[in-house]
């Protein structure tokens, strides 16, 4: 077992088409959260986790078990070092968006845990240095000495993602946008020695001063001021509606539901925005 990242990255700088969410997990707690039930039930005995598992309508089904990312264990260990490679060997950050794919690799609010990984070799070296040395067999990690800067900190985790999904809304502060911003003091990150274990630091960009949303203030001095509803965003591709007698035709010979039942209904769709197609 070990990272792929190094050929995967090859191919990913070579085809300028190619964009990616790199789902870092979090050495610690998560929760697994799948339409892959079978996934789930290996899960489960593997961890002897609690496992919930449910069949919805629409042929699939949605599994939840407790996984913990060990930072002894191999296997985590190479999930950790497969992102952190993926990040650091990305050559063009305006194709890449910070996440991990919460909550199944770690919550989104650790976050700040990841931006000071790639901003920090020596932050990261502390990780490596824990890391048992088979996960390590086949790995470039020790070899990149890349530091992420602020600004491309920016683009990932903001502008990048924003730009990949067609919201000319967000991600940037020119005319248009939503005001959507996040202030920071710097007296509460200039922390660049590792003072802590693994399970809890103090982390960079943990505590932003303030949150506006929408032109809003939301968050000052880490206090909440008030709720802020979130919007669903669609897209309404175009297609061929000749296709629909063909998917028709195959609905009634293997599905256990019919056509009309699959779309999601309009009464679901209010308040959602519409993202141009292009």
């Amino acid at each position: 077992m070990h990272s792929g990242a190094s050929a995967v990255m090859e191919a990913f700088n070579e085809h300028s088409n190619v964009t990616m969410d790199v789902g870092q997990i979090i050495f610690g707690n998560a929760v697994t959260m799948t339409s892959d039930g079978p996934l789930e039930y290996r899960i489960q005995k593997m961890t002897g986790h609690k496992w919930c598992n449910d069949d919805v309508e629409c042929e699939t089904g949605g599994g939840i078990v407790p996984m913990e990312y060990k930072i002894k264990s191999v296997a985590s260990a190479v999930q950790w070092i497969t992102g952190m490679e993926l990040f650091l060997l990305a050559k063009d950050p305006w194709r890449v968006a910070l996440t991990t794919d919460h909550p199944n690799a770690g919550p989104f609010f650790c976050y700040p845990q990841v931006i000071r990984l790639l901003m920090d070799k020596d932050y990261r070296n502390h990780f490596i240095g824990l890391l048992p040395p088979k996960a390590l067999k086949r790995s470039v990690i020790k070899d990149l000495d890349r530091e992420y800067s602020l600004y491309e900190i920016a683009i990932i985790t903001r502008a990048a993602p924003a730009k990949i999904l067609g919201l000319k809304e967000k991600g940037h502060l020119g005319v248009g946008a939503d005001g959507d911003v996040a202030i920071y003091d710097p007296r509460n990150y200039g922390h660049r020695r590792c003072i802590c274990n693994f399970r809890e630091c103090r982390r960079a960009l943990d505590f932003p001063a303030w949150v506006i949303k929408g032109g809003d203030v939301v968050v000052k001095d880490g206090t909440l001021l008030k709720e802020f509803p979130g919007r669903v965003y669609r897209v309404v591709p175009e297609f061929d509606s000749s296709i629909e007698e063909k998917i028709r035709e195959d609905f009634e010979k293997y599905y256990t539901l019919s056509f009309e039942n699959y779309p999601v209904q309009e009464e679901y769709l209010k308040g959602s925005k519409e993202v141009a197609c292009s």
